[in-house]
């Protein structure tokens, strides 16, 4: 049985690592060295306007609490027009967070704090807070700059400030293997060079599938069947497929919230949903074609090889506990700012992670303040 909570936290992650078809997080797949696989590319400067990175260490905030009315609205209004992308704006495989951006309800050249990205989810798209506090945090402690308190919603760029100390990077949700992850509805796995950018192939075959199994309309049965095709393609031809962990829980969230726009721009008239977004039909989604965590092993395709560690619907505090692990080899051994920043930036996941998973016993790698 999948709860209302954990399922909550997985139709953000879908929004906020895939809203990436991928509102990602879409991947955090192998524990251990696996994260630190491969280093992102530098993207420049990024802009004038935006985030920008403090000249000192920041004491980062608790998360906001909850918004005071959570009903529908206008989202595509004039305090947020669209703007088009200017010179060393940073967009990235999250659909959903490059069109807030574009909207202005993030900063518009893709850099934010935590809680700017849980604000802008909530406002944008409605998304549950508690939820929201898990999924931005889990970016943030694996792709953000911690002494910063700032996230790339694409990829590396120094406006997040001065690079933390290897293996960790502070490399944005570009980064393959931890927000970002294979068998996306619409973007391409990074195995093939591009894991972020709009694949109009892809989205032309979410239409067929629409037209095929939902009489021209995208509904569970289309989630269903696409989803599972999906997971066989890149099983076929992506020797290094992964699909286990955070992105096991974020590919079925994003098949109930598909976000396909490749303009990043709301409709005209875009209302978010009347009541906090959850994700309660995910289940139904792996019910049509019932799927295990797994790989592609020896760097072989259609060699898919179930892993029973691995965190799955049924298994919350698994994700939470390789998470925790992952952080770890980021840092294994942080002093001063940082170490203070990790200690609290791991309590505010947790905070989160307690209501949305619950029964897990709150880790702390470096002690406590």
């Amino acid at each position: 049985m999948v709860s209302k909570r954990f399922a909550h936290l997985a139709a953000f992650l879908v929004e906020l690592g895939t809203l990436s078809t991928s509102f990602a997080f879409p991947g955090m797949q192998v524990p251990n060295m696996a994260l630190l696989r491969r280093q992102p590319q530098g993207e420049g400067s990024g802009s004038s306007q935006g985030g920008g990175a403090p000249v000192e260490g920041v004491d980062p905030p608790p998360p906001p609490g909850p918004p005071t009315f959570t009903g529908t609205k206008l989202v595509n209004d004039a305090d947020h027009p669209w703007q088009p992308l200017r010179p060393g704006d940073i967009r990235g495989p999250c659909p959903g967070l490059n069109t807030l951006a574009s909207h202005g309800y993030l900063p518009r050249d893709g850099v934010a704090t935590p809680a700017q990205i849980i604000i802008a989810t909530r406002e944008g798209f409605n998304f549950e807070n508690n939820a929201a506090i898990v999924a931005t945090y889990l970016g943030h402690l694996l792709n953000g700059n911690l002494v910063t308190d700032l996230l790339s919603i694409g990829g590396l760029t120094p406006k997040t400030g001065p690079p933390p100390p290897p293996p960790a990077h502070a490399g944005g949700l570009n980064v393959h293997g931890t927000f970002e992850g294979d068998a996306g509805m619409t973007r391409g796995d990074e195995f093939f060079g591009d894991n972020h950018s709009f694949n109009r192939t892809l989205f032309d075959k979410l239409v067929d599938f629409s037209n095929r199994y939902g009489g021209g309309f995208y509904n569970l049965t289309v989630a269903g069947e696409f989803r599972y095709s999906r997971i066989q393609d890149s099983i076929a031809t992506n020797p290094e497929h992964q699909f286990r962990n955070v992105r096991f829980i974020t590919a079925y969230g994003e098949t109930v919230f598909p976000s396909t726009s490749s303009d990043m721009k709301f409709p005209d008239d875009f209302h978010r949903s009347s009541v906090p977004a959850s994700n309660e039909n995910a289940a139904q989604v792996l019910a049509a074609h019932p799927w295990s965590p797994g790989f592609n092993a020896d760097n072989q395709v259609n060699n898919y090889v179930e892993d029973p560690t691995s965190a799955d619907f049924e298994h919350p505090c698994r994700l939470y506990e390789f998470v925790v692990g992952a952080v770890q080899e980021l840092y294994p051994n942080p002093t001063g700012i940082l170490r203070r920043n990790l200690i609290k930036n791991l309590h505010y996941w947790y905070q989160g992670v307690n209501v949305n998973f619950g029964g897990c016993p709150e880790l702390f790698p470096y002690g406590q303040l």
